[in-house]
């Protein structure tokens, strides 16, 4: 009767070890696997807490040891009521830096680990190469039309317009008016350097876009001192 009672107990233990196996342990190595909830947020950074799984109805992140990201959210959305599905993904660790690649926009970004426990994560996003190739345009755009509104429009016939930009397809972005009476040299240039940047990052970074070709206005018009592009 003793024999059997210690093979019992023999067995187990050997139930409760190899469960314990299935689980292993968190490490430095893989302290970023799982489920990560209740994110908050604080200037820059983002603060998640460690979950047992994504909520149903609730945002959230996991990382897998496949490499695999999935972001659980509403989307862009914020009103009522709030759907959540999943974005899935890929994700590179590499030290502090997580690069994540999903289909979803934006296609590629990347957080910067800011502190990482057992029970917390806290990360800042890094831009990538391309996120800062793409907010130098944005800047150049930026002046182009600060050049343009900072003038009256109060005579249609002292403004006309020109194409700026390029689609990955090929054709222009779309059309921008301008006064005749500025520096048009200098204005002009400066639409070339746009349009020939935008052409190097669609290039550089295998931009898609729509092939839709950008209708051509056919006049200034003059509406409240701003220049209005008629079609």
């Amino acid at each position: 009767m003793m024999h059997l009672k210690n093979i019992f107990s023999l067995v187990l233990l050997t139930v409760f070890f190899s469960c314990e196996q299935n689980e292993p342990a968190l490490n430095e190595n893989n302290l970023l696997l799982g489920s990560w909830i209740e994110a908050s947020y604080d200037s820059e950074a983002t603060t998640y807490t460690r979950g047992s799984s994504l909520p149903t109805e609730g945002y959230g992140i996991s990382f897998s040891e496949n490499g695999k990201f999935i972001e659980r959210s509403s989307g862009w959305c914020a009103t009522p009521p709030l759907f959540y599905e999943d974005y899935i993904g890929s994700f590179e660790f590499n030290e502090t830096l997580i690069k994540i690649t999903t289909t979803s926009f934006p296609s590629g970004y990347q957080w910067r680990i800011i502190s990482l426990t057992e029970k917390e994560l806290i990360v800042k996003r890094e831009l990538t190469a391309q996120e800062k190739e793409h907010n130098a345009l944005m800047i150049l755009f930026d002046e182009i039309h600060n050049l343009v509104y900072t003038i009256a429009c109060n005579d249609a016939l002292n403004w006309t317009f020109t194409a700026y930009g390029t689609k990955a397809c090929g054709g222009p972005q779309g059309y921008i008016a301008y006064a005749t009476h500025m520096d048009t040299v200098a204005f002009l240039k400066k639409i070339e350097l746009y349009t020939e940047a935008e052409k190097e990052f669609n290039i550089t970074w295998g931009i898609i876009s729509d092939c839709g070709i950008s209708p051509q206005p056919i006049a200034v018009a003059c509406s409240n001192g701003y220049p209005m592009l008629t079609y």
